[in-house]
């Protein structure tokens, strides 16, 4: 049985969870997903629209707000009672906080930000980047199970995830936490800035490169992203100068997107933005060098000067 840990913010799903749940259903085992909060009835009934064995929900007071004590204390708990071969969290922010200390806890191996998996002589072996993505490893665990993986966001698409027929069980899991044990005391999430943005959750994103060429130029690409209703990102180079601030970044050493439409301008597709944003369901590329690796990855690529391209998409967009 694989393990899937569903993951909710204030009663709202994060929607990497669909995406885990579509690698766990590629597993070719029974699938439970397990979702961890105060009041999670509603979510769970949520998940209770995909295609798995059952949905377990993990109710205690102490659970809320979200601390990693309190989720490795009841995690604990629920994979001991229900001995699953393997355990698949969504690779966010969250789940680098408490995983590697509830695998930890278990005497586990943990294999974070996996892209794929697949069966080898009847064992299961997780894919991952290696070396800021210039490398793809298989990663066969060693060890008792269950074993534990974190999916990389974009690895797998959310409407991959099969429903069911009808809705499965969702059945109660009661743990036992000592309030006084948990040591941290969290205050609310933080925020860099009014205007940060969690790209992970944007449908549709337009980012820009070097070929923009300079600052100044910069609102082309903005009133782009305007028609679009998409929102602004960047390669590295951009952010490190300062023309956009380091949350609109995008790439291994940025946010992971998986957004409908991805629109790179001026990008050439660098190895290190590509890790990014490979998992767009649809790449847009405008580029002048018909050779960038960006067109590698892109489904459209038109090749020519984006200072030319931009402005005639914008007025077609505009009806203009």
């Amino acid at each position: 049985m694989t393990l899937v840990i569903a993951e909710q913010r204030g009663g709202v799903l994060n929607p990497a969870t669909w995406e885990t749940l579509a690698a766990a259903q590629q597993m070719n085992a029974p699938v439970t997903a397990a979702v961890v909060g105060a009041r999670v009835q509603d979510t769970a009934a949520e998940l209770a629209a995909a295609d798995v064995a059952e949905v377990l929900a993990v109710e205690h007071e102490a659970l809320e707000p979200y601390t990693p004590d309190g989720f490795v204390a009841a995690l604990a708990q629920v994979v001991e009672a229900t001995g699953p071969e393997r355990v698949l969290f969504p690779h966010t922010y969250q789940t680098r906080d408490h995983a590697p200390a509830l695998a930890a806890r278990l005497g586990r191996v943990l294999i974070p930000d996996c892209i794929g998996s697949k069966d080898r002589d009847g064992q299961r072996v997780f894919v991952r980047p290696m070396f800021q993505g210039k490398f793809v490893a298989d990663v066969l665990p060693e060890g008792p199970a269950p074993h534990f993986a974190s999916f990389q966001i974009g690895a797998y698409r959310a409407d991959a995830c099969v429903r069911g027929a009808a809705a499965a069980t969702v059945r109660e899991v009661a743990v036992q936490l000592d309030a006084a044990a948990i040591r941290q005391r969290p205050e609310a999430p933080f925020k860099e800035a009014k205007q940060a943005v969690d790209l992970t959750q944007a449908e549709r994103i337009v980012a820009v490169g070097r070929g923009i060429k300079g600052q100044e130029h910069l609102p082309l690409a903005q009133e782009l992203a305007k028609v679009l209703d998409a929102e602004l990102a960047a390669s590295r180079p951009i952010c490190d100068s300062g023309w956009l601030p380091m949350d609109r970044q995008i790439g291994s050493s940025g946010q992971t997107v998986a957004p409908k439409l991805y629109l790179a301008v001026g990008i050439s597709g660098a190895i290190q933005h590509l890790v990014g944003m490979k998992g767009a369901r649809t790449i847009v590329a405008v580029n002048k060098d018909a050779d960038a690796p960006i067109f590698e990855v892109a489904d459209y690529g038109i090749v020519g000067d984006l200072f030319e391209v931009v402005p005639a998409i914008v007025a077609a967009l505009d009806g203009d």
